[in-house]
């Protein structure tokens, strides 16, 4: 007799920015959705409606499945054993070695092989480390009769609510039945899926982010070039790219940063034991911006004189992730060659050392946009600025 269960998914680490639009998302289309997360203070917030970070779009979704009892939020991981298909969404930080830890999301599962029941499908989510998923199949006891897919997210922080409806889905398995299972139930979002072998799909997610990242790094070697040769890169930049499809992909300027794209780079040079010689060069370039921007600032003013106030500290614009934000280190460069140092952001409320934006504007003797939130377009600020990312035009030269 086929097993019965009372949800058709359940997110595990569905409060996090990955896991919680997924929830809402597969809710939104009729599924009924269990959130399970550790973190009790987020799914207290699910639970009341409202989203425990900025995400457009998707708070009224939510909203609407919480009325319907399509979507509920769980912190005991009883509920991993009553969902048919069950999502795994957990973290896969590098160390202060820059070395992934391989064993992250098969240390997830294995905290969970006591909840898992026949007829099961377990959908693996996370960005992993090539080879994880076979790990994680060799965890499985095939007796138990669980299927196993590797469906990597592809979404963009701040876009997830759009593009969980409108981007092709990576879905690998070794497995016909599984992968047919993962294609049926991501169906329900996706427009387009795209099969694949697990090591395919888990380099196709890390060469998708190195190569951002790499051409990230590329647009900041070229301002850095083109600030130190005294001429404007924007201007270089834009006259590049006007109606010139060759180049219609070139970056502007700016920190790479974020919770990603550094990460996934660094994977793939700890995969290929350290001969990733592109991957190293964007990460000394993307890494090292902050430091040019100070030196590049001490050549023109007496930084151990003034107060230097930092507007924006999320690692993109309109978010309020500062996971891994290079406004932080720009912070930590500056706190060693300025007199003083203050920093805001709209957004970011978790962080007791920022000041309101008045306070940086009016004490600061020159500011630095970190990150390029649209408010700061047009704020006036009666000071000199260094806007690398040209968000208030007028060039970039600093």
């Amino acid at each position: 007799m086929a097993e019965k269960f009372e949800y058709n998914v359940c997110v595990v680490g569905g409060a996090g920015h990955v896991g919680f639009p997924l929830a809402v998302a597969l809710a939104s289309r009729g599924l009924k959705v269990a959130i399970y997360d550790i973190d009790g203070a987020a799914i207290e917030r699910i639970s009341s409606g409202r989203a425990p970070f900025l995400e457009p779009g998707v708070e009224g979704p939510l909203r609407d499945a919480l009325a319907v009892g399509v979507l509920t939020t769980h912190v005991d991981p009883e509920v991993i054993g009553n969902s048919e298909n069950v999502i795994v969404v957990v973290g896969t930080p590098v160390d202060q070695y820059m070395s992934p830890d391989p064993e992250a999301v098969p240390r997830a599962v294995g905290s969970m092989l006591g909840h898992l029941r026949p007829g099961q499908l377990l959908i693996l989510r996370s960005t992993v480390f090539p080879g994880v998923t076979r790990r994680v199949e060799r965890l499985l006891d095939p007796s138990v009769g669980v299927d196993l897919a590797f469906c990597p997210e592809r979404i963009a922080e701040g876009h997830a609510m759009t593009e969980l409806f409108t981007l092709p889905q990576l879905v690998a398995s070794r497995s016909e039945r599984a992968r047919e299972r993962a294609s049926r139930l991501f169906s329900e979002l996706a427009p387009i899926i795209i099969e694949l072998e697990p090591e395919e799909a888990e380099l196709a997610k890390l060469f998708t982010n190195s190569w951002r990242y790499i051409k990230f790094a590329a647009a900041n070697q070229f301002f850095m070039t083109a600030n130190d040769l005294g001429v404007d890169f924007t201007r270089i930049r834009d006259a590049m790219m006007l109606d010139y499809p060759r180049a219609a992909d070139f970056p502007a300027a700016g920190f790479a940063a974020g919770p990603c794209l550094f990460k996934d780079t660094m994977q793939l040079a700890s995969v290929t034991g350290g001969t990733f010689a592109l991957g190293h060069s964007a990460m000394l370039v993307n890494e090292g911006l902050p430091d040019y921007i100070v030196r590049r600032m001490e050549s023109t003013y007496d930084l151990n004189n003034m107060t230097v106030g930092i507007l924006g500290m999320a690692f993109k614009a309109e978010s309020d992730d500062r996971r891994s934000s290079l406004s932080y280190r720009l912070k930590r460069v500056l706190g060693f060659r300025a007199g003083r140092v203050i920093a805001t952001d709209p957004y970011v409320n978790d962080d007791p050392d920022l000041v309101s934006l008045e306070m940086v504007l009016e004490q600061s003797d020159i500011v630095v946009i970190g990150a390029p939130h649209n408010m700061y377009r047009a704020v006036q600020v009666d000071c000199p600025i260094v806007d690398i990312w040209d968000l208030r035009g007028g060039g970039t030269l600093i």
